[in-house]
């Protein structure tokens, strides 16, 4: 009998594991892979350590800037290069993200950088916000009713659609307001009109970058967290997956197959029973690194990366990121060389076998990064990506090193826990890992209090 079994040792499993063993509990943590972290990993690219897939987290709380400074890396929180990003519309014209929005929702719909994006009348249409009740939209049930009914259908689709499809990976008709912009609807009926409800947010926001890194890489937190398992003597057991999950037992079966039955007064679970929900389904994304020899990108032609419309010809990548831009710590270490890091979108686990992507349901497979040869076919399309996205050639030739990273995450609605056990992690906070760390701390907050 133990007191928690945490199921899953992505970064939601040890941030709960190492605050419930701090605070006295006897805790057993299962991880079906030989890993920790999840997608909070690093890998080795021609040479240099980089962030597998995350490489920071927004700031709109101080969730993860706080669990930093505790894990004594405070004085190594640093933000991006002020450069900001860039998108690509549905017709492919490319523009900066304007400067004063939320999720692209713009703050300020006249500004120049917001018509540029959208035109004169798709701006002036998103002015119209400033004239209609606060009622109107306040009770959408998607983010992108919402911004279509106050703004129009020029501001979803310019760039409301590249900026949330970039960042989660979804449309914003399938987006849940309260989920993705916690306070947005209040501040709407509050401030009369969605632009200023977006300023006020962002006033409200924690002062300075909207996210923020860590000098060295977002990895070294899983390796503090690490650290301190050990010290506060958490069961970690790698290999072990679980195969039935219950409010108060775990079954468990080792590499060795060996199968236990763990008796807990709590149980957590980052992912889904497997007696419960058969074949869930899964959320693709596959990262694709380049580094570069490369030296016309020190110019910074498109600052610190681009979002690209979902419907956007020519370009399959949904984002791309200018690592070394965005990062100043990292083109130190990178000796005059670039990193991009591109994503695509990938149809749920198992149901494309075309796209050369394996089935990955298993929990030792959705995250695993993979060697890529600079001359072969997947490295031609990501330098023809970048080429489209960066506004300038880059070649197979000028590829020194890249890898690719595979990641089916849990959807929320799949998550099929039993009555009882505390869901924590993607599957019931959503990505982005601010929400996850809250959600983690919380939920281990409210067992410890109990």
């Amino acid at each position: 009998m133990t007191d928690v079994v945490v199921v899953g040792g992505g970064v939601a499993g040890l941030v709960a594991a190492r605050d419930l063993a701090k605070g006295g509990a006897h805790v057993v943590l299962l991880e079906a892979s030989g890993a920790l972290g999840g997608m909070i990993r690093r890998h080795t690219v021609a040479g240099l350590d980089l962030d597998m897939a995350a490489d920071s987290f927004a700031t709109r709380t101080d969730a993860v800037s706080s669990l930093a400074i505790e894990l004594g890396l405070g004085n190594d929180i640093v933000s991006p290069d002020p450069r900001g990003a860039w998108l690509m519309t549905r017709d492919g014209r490319t523009a900066p993200i304007p400067s004063t929005g939320l999720l692209g929702i713009p703050g300020t719909p006249m500004a120049a950088d917001v018509i540029a994006v959208v035109g004169g009348a798709g701006a002036l249409r998103a002015q119209m916000d400033a004239l209609l009740p606060s009622p109107v939209g306040a009770r959408a049930t998607s983010l992108g009713a919402m911004v279509r009914s106050r703004m129009g259908a020029k501001v979803l689709d310019d760039l409301v659609v590249p900026v949330v499809a970039g960042v989660h990976s979804t449309h914003p008709d399938d987006l849940d307001p309260d989920r993705v912009a916690p306070g947005l609807r209040a501040a709407l009926q509050r401030e009369g009109s969605l632009a200023r409800a977006v300023l006020a947010m962002r006033k409200r926001a924690v002062a300075g970058s909207a996210v923020q890194g860590i000098r060295g890489g977002i990895a070294r937190l899983v390796d503090e967290l690490v650290a301190d398992l050990e010290t506060y003597r958490v069961d970690v057991r790698l290999h072990t997956r679980a195969t039935r999950v219950e409010r108060a037992a775990v079954e468990a079966t080792s590499a060795d197959g060996r199968t236990e039955r763990l008796a807990a007064d709590h149980v957590f679970a980052t992912v889904a029973d497997p007696a419960r929900t058969a074949a869930p389904r899964r959320s693709g994304i596959e990262l694709l690194t380049l580094v570069v020899d490369r030296p016309e990108l020190d110019t910074a032609p498109r600052g610190t990366g681009m979002l690209v419309h979902p419907a956007a010809a020519g370009v399959g990548a949904k984002a791309l990121t200018h690592a070394t831009v965005k990062w100043p710590w990292l083109a130190e270490r990178s000796a005059g060389r670039h990193v991009l890091r591109l994503s695509y979108a990938l149809p749920p686990a198992g149901a494309d076998q075309a796209t050369g992507v394996a089935d990955a349901t298993a929990a030792d497979q959705v995250a695993t990064s993979l060697p890529v040869d600079p001359a072969g076919p997947v490295s031609d399309r990501a330098t023809a990506d970048a080429s489209a996205l960066l506004g300038m050639r880059v070649g197979p030739e000028h590829v020194v090193g890249a890898a690719r990273v595979l990641w089916h995450g849990p959807d929320a609605e799949a998550a099929g826990l039993a009555e009882g056990v505390v869901g924590i992690g993607e599957a019931s906070s959503g990505r982005g890992l601010s929400g996850i760390v809250t959600a983690a701390r919380t939920a281990a907050e409210r067992i410890l209090d109990s």
